[in-house]
């Protein structure tokens, strides 16, 4: 008994990075299998409701698909909307960054007793000729093609999932949990707290992309709407977002304003909106259903971030909830789902 406890362990030690190695090769099928899961989850209540009505499956399918088209059509045209307010950039800002920029990079260089950009060139062209432009454009091209194929595939598994060609009950029914009535009631709770985190977690974004948006116009800083709209994007990315976006506008801010008290109060009320939203707003809205302490969440990001990108990064807290939730429907798992709240 002992030696098959002890066979068990290490074939589970051995079976377990092997899982992780075949979601990171395949990752062009998980990422939008499971991208679409969470997605199709907000939609759930709507297609219960057409179905109570007796709608055809394939009207409301139809419907979801209009709800999609309007949503990238809006996306799109925030898009186009900030793309014009680049392009519509006059000289003396570029300028004016340039010289902030050099200053900046030269005054790195004396501190850390290093020489790559010559001093009375342009910054920007001195950068453009050691890198390759074809590179960048090929690289960028590249992620272009991938987003899209990512996208129009987390498309199409969104309609399997509502029109239930997958069934994700069935599918714990059959394969992790045996009991129908303990599937049952586990998709229940699966479905419940991933709604509650992704609604939770699109409007927070949208809260805290309208104001960076308002900062940004009350302080004058320049392209409002694209950074309204990247801190939108950027905070679904689980603490590191909210970093990233206050870092990027903090020194975009630095070039465009000179260091004086505006400067401070600006970089102050992008802070405070993201404490604000993120640090207060969020954990009030989500309650304490599916708490995940913070060593957890940081680990689940970094093992998440190296399978899948940025694409991991976004689904980290989701998967973890979802693991957390299955965890603890085990005895001999309960103590790691402890662990993880």
């Amino acid at each position: 008994m002992e030696n098959r406890k002890t066979t068990n362990i290490l074939l589970l030690i051995i079976i377990i990075p092997f899982i992780f190695y075949l979601l990171k090769i395949l990752s062009f099928i998980f990422i939008p299998l499971i991208a679409s899961m969470f997605i199709a989850l907000l939609f759930l209540p709507l297609m219960r409701w057409f179905n109570k009505r007796k709608v055809p499956k394939f009207i409301s399918i139809f419907v979801v698909i209009l709800i999609f088209v309007a949503l990238f059509k809006i996306g799109g045209e925030l898009v186009k909307l900030s793309s014009r307010e680049i392009l519509t950039t006059d000289t003396l800002f570029l300028q004016k960054a340039e010289k902030k920029v050099s200053d900046l990079l030269f005054n790195m260089e004396d501190f850390f007793g290093i020489k790559y950009f010559v001093k009375g060139e342009s910054v920007f062209s001195n950068f453009l000729q050691k890198e390759s432009i074809s590179n960048n454009f090929s690289f960028i091209a590249n992620f272009i093609s991938k987003t899209l194929s990512m996208t129009l595939m987390t498309a199409f598994f969104v309609v399997l999932w509502l029109a239930e060609s997958i069934n994700f009950e069935k599918l714990l029914n059959n394969t992790i949990l045996k009991q129908k009535y303990a599937s049952v009631k586990t998709f229940m709770k699966i479905e419940k707290d991933l709604r509650t985190f992704i609604k939770v977690k699109i409007l927070v974004s949208l809260l805290t992309g309208i104001g960076i948006g308002l900062a940004c116009v009350f302080f004058d800083v320049n392209f409002p709407i694209f950074w309204g709209l990247f801190a939108f994007v950027i905070n679904f990315v689980q603490m590191i977002g909210s970093f990233v976006s206050v870092i990027l506008l903090a020194i975009f801010a630095f070039v465009q304003l000179d260091p004086t008290s505006t400067l401070f109060f600006f970089v102050l009320t992008i802070t405070g909106v993201q404490v604000l939203f993120g640090g207060i707003l969020e954990p009030i809205f989500m309650g304490r259903s599916f708490s995940i302490n913070i060593i957890a969440i940081l680990v689940m990001l970094m093992l998440w971030g190296y399978i899948w990108g940025i694409p991991g990064l976004i689904m980290a807290i989701p998967l973890t909830v979802f693991i957390k939730i299955i965890l603890e429907k085990f005895p001999r798992t309960k103590v790691l789902a402890s662990l993880l709240s």
